[in-house]
Parts: structure tokens; C-alpha cells; sequence
């Protein structure tokens, strides 16, 4: 397929900027995959598309304030301070990060980012891991999480247009996020509150708890006109033998998986594992490394519906999704979205696919 079957066009004004004031009062456009029928609602009533014994999976990821900003130090040269920004990516070892930079032209292994004025933060950049990345040691005063959290800056999309602010420390994040490890928020889950996980609760539904760490690849551009020629960056993540029960018992009760995110749908269907005796795929606990990358012609094995949110043009996310509905009624209604005012990315409105 081709890079331009996944072009639309997406006005500047359409972008939402920043969060609704309420996480569930968001818009909600539900797709009826079997009639092709669309829905307009708010958020907060997602749950009356489901039933007792579904299975929401939402992905419990929590975003790093993974950027900083800092000066670049080099053995000899004079005169030649270099401001460079950060972005951490994974970690590798104990202090040992996966990098972005900027700008990457200007830093060579060797060199030395500070951080701080008296240089009790700061990273060494020790090797080149491929695909603009670099591998670097972080040494600092303290303990890093607690340092990183006073230094670093929310990654906040840069087409949002604007600087990280205080709230976005609480609304970039899911209510329910645990485990630290992303680069970038799973956004479909930025709708619910505890609220409403109480009322699936009450009313039901299972909600199984897994984490896939959301890389840079998440917002990459696709670079190929021949997509199936792009390659995923990898992400790792875990599904606890718990989460994995979950899973298989709605599917043996013929109840409906929904996967809170392209996160979450990645990570269940990196997870799938067909078995020959109960005649049908399964969830498969433990760790691990995924570069799926679903496009249309991808067969989903676990996942029986999504909520997300509306995605950049030509995105991976978008692929996704036309993976899971139909590539041409995915793009009508993004325009409908568009011309009914809904708000687009990150901070934007849902969608819910049945």
C-alpha cells in the first residue's frame, strides 16, 4: 500500500492545544463496523457500548518527563559552548539511556551533556545505536527518577505548538498509569477517570492491566511510499499472567475485548499465540519486545473493538486503525470529525470502533 492512501487533510484549527477541562467530557464518535453507522456522544458514555463480561485492556505505561535541556562539554575545545536538547528513550541499564538529540550533527561519542550549572546531572554519550539514536551515562547527585523529575519536561507532542506546562505534568498522564518507562502518553486512555473504571467495575467489565513503554516510533514519520517497506521501532512491554486470564476468559465466554489505545492493541496482539485445542489465539503472559507493525490486511486475533483517539495524517496510528476498519469509512470519518468540530491528536477527542 501507499504512503498517500493515508492522507487526509487535517486544519491547523482542528489540533487541540490543550486537554477538555474534564478527561470523560471529551467528544465521542462511535464507528459501527457491520452498518458502517456513526454515533456522536461524549466520552463519559462509552460504557453504555459495554457489557458485563467484556474486558477493557488499558496499558498502565507512565510518561517520563523524559526531556531536557542542557549545554554540550567536549575534552579540549574552547569557546564552543552547543545548547542541546534530550530526549530519553529507553533505558538499557542502570545508567545507561537510550537518546535522542538535538542538534545530533554536533555531538560525537565522547562528549559530555550538564544539565545542571555545577554539572551534578549529566550524560556521556558513548555510542551510536542506530536510526539518530545514541547511547549515553548519566551520572548525578541523588537519585535519578527524583532528578529527572525536577529537571526534565513533560514530552509533549510538538505539533501541540506550545511549551510543557505544570498541568500537563497530571493530564498527559492516565489516571491510572504506574509504571514509568514512555516517551509519549497512550492517549486513548487520557479520557477515563476513576470514576468511570468504577462503574465498568460495578457493571461488569473486566479491565485487565498491562504496560507497553511508547517509543519514538509512535511519531516517526513513515518515510517509504511503500509502507510495508517502513520498520517499527522497538518497544517493549508485560502482560502479568493476571492480566493474561483476563484476556482468555472473555473469550471463552464469548464476551468483547477492547483495547483502550493502539497501545494496548499492540501489545495484545504482539501477545497473541494461537492454540490448537481450544481453537482460537490466547493471551500469552511475560515480557517482551515488539516492532509489530499492523496496516491494513492485518488479521487481528484479540482484539474485538478500540477506543482512540483521531491520529496524525499518514501515521502508523492511522494504519492501525484502518487495520481495524475499513481504510476508506476510517477517512470519512475523519473528515465528518472534522467538519462536525471535533478535536484532533493527543489532547483531542475519541473514537470508539465496534
Amino acid at each position: 500500500m501507499r504512503l498517500s492512501e493515508f492522507d487526509y487533510r487535517l486544519p491547523a484549527e482542528s489540533i487541540a492545544r490543550y486537554p477538555a477541562k474534564r478527561r470523560d467530557d471529551s467528544r465521542l464518535m462511535v464507528i459501527h463496523r457491520d452498518t458502517g453507522r456513526t454515533e456522536h456522544r461524549r466520552f463519559y458514555d462509552v460504557l453504555s457500548y459495554l457489557n458485563a463480561g467484556d474486558c477493557l485492556v488499558i496499558n498502565e505505561s507512565k510518561v517520563l518527563p523524559a526531556r531536557l535541556f542542557g549545554v554540550r562539554e567536549r575534552a579540549g575545545a574552547r569557546g564552543d559552548v552547543v545548547s542541546v536538547e534530550c530526549l530519553l528513550v529507553r533505558c538499557i541499564s542502570d545508567s545507561v539511556w537510550e537518546i535522542m538529540v538535538r542538534p545530533g550533527k554536533r555531538l560525537r561519542k565522547g562528549d559530555t551533556v550538564r544539565f545542571t550549572e555545577n554539572g551534578d546531572f549529566s550524560a556521556e554519550i558513548t555510542d551510536f545505536t542506530g536510526d539518530g539514536l545514541r547511547a549515553a551515562v548519566f551520572r548525578c547527585t541523588g537519585d535519578f527518577m527524583d532528578r529527572l523529575s525536577e529537571l526534565g519536561k513533560m514530552p509533549i507532542p510538538p505539533y501541540i505548538g506550545r511549551e510543557a506546562e505544570e498541568s500537563d505534568k497530571t493530564r498527559y498522564q492516565t489516571v491510572y498509569s504506574r509504571v514509568r518507562g514512555s516517551v509519549a502518553a497512550p492517549t486513548a486512555g487520557l479520557h477515563f477517570t476513576d470514576e468511570l473504571l468504577r462503574e465498568a467495575a460495578d457493571a461488569g467489565v473486566r479491565v485487565a492491566r498491562l504496560c507497553l513503554h511508547v517509543g519514538p516510533g509512535t511519531f516517526r514519520p513513515v518515510k517509504t511510499d511503500d509502507i510495508e517497506t517502513h520498520t517499527m521501532h522497538i518497544e517493549e512491554y508485560e502482560i502479568s499472567a493476571e492480566c493474561a486470564a483476563l484476556i482468555d476468559e472473555t473469550k471463552a465466554e464469548n464476551g468483547s475485548v477492547i483495547c483502550v489505545g493502539t497501545t494496548s492493541a499492540r501489545a495484545v496482539e504482539s501477545a497473541a499465540l494461537y492454540d490448537k485445542a481450544a481453537g482460537r489465539a490466547r493471551a500469552r503472559p511475560g515480557r517482551g519486545s515488539t516492532d509489530i507493525f499492523i496496516y491494513p490486511g492485518y488479521e487481528f486475533r484479540l482484539t474485538d473493538a478500540l477506543i482512540t483517539n483521531f491520529h496524525l495524517p499518514k501515521s502508523t496510528l492511522l494504519m492501525l486503525v484502518s487495520a481495524f476498519c475499513d481504510r476508506e469509512r476510517v477517512l470519512r470519518a475523519y473528515e465528518e470529525a472534522a467538519l462536525e468540530g471535533y478535536r484532533f491528536l493527543t489532547y483531542g477527542d475519541a473514537m470508539l470502533i465496534l
